[in-house]
């Protein structure tokens, strides 16, 4: 059984228009990514500049013993981690 297209459909405009698509998704999600690595550099970059400085707050765990360190950020971690949390919500909120 073959498939007869008449009027303005064809595979393959409908082929590269979903190629297209699919570019276009890409090419949002390289620059999500690329805009996340330009923020997370100038936060390291211009990090010792801010009043607060990641993994040096109160609360952050800190044991030094004779040879060794133990150190555990566990402030920090909940503070990055409400900070994600609220990025990821605003994001999808606006994606909708």
């Amino acid at each position: 059984m073959e498939v007869v297209y008449r009027g303005r459909f064809s595979p393959r405009i409908f082929l590269y228009n979903l190629a297209m698509a699919d570019f276009r998704d890409l090419g949002r999600t390289l620059l999500f990514f690329g805009a996340l690595v330009i923020l997370i550099g100038a936060l390291l970059y211009f990090g010792v500049k801010l009043p607060v400085r990641l993994g040096k707050l109160p609360g952050d765990i800190v044991h030094r013993g004779e040879h060794s360190t133990f150190y555990f950020p566990i402030v920090t971690c909940l503070l990055l981690s409400a900070a994600l949390s609220f990025l990821f919500w605003l994001f999808s909120h606006f994606r909708r």
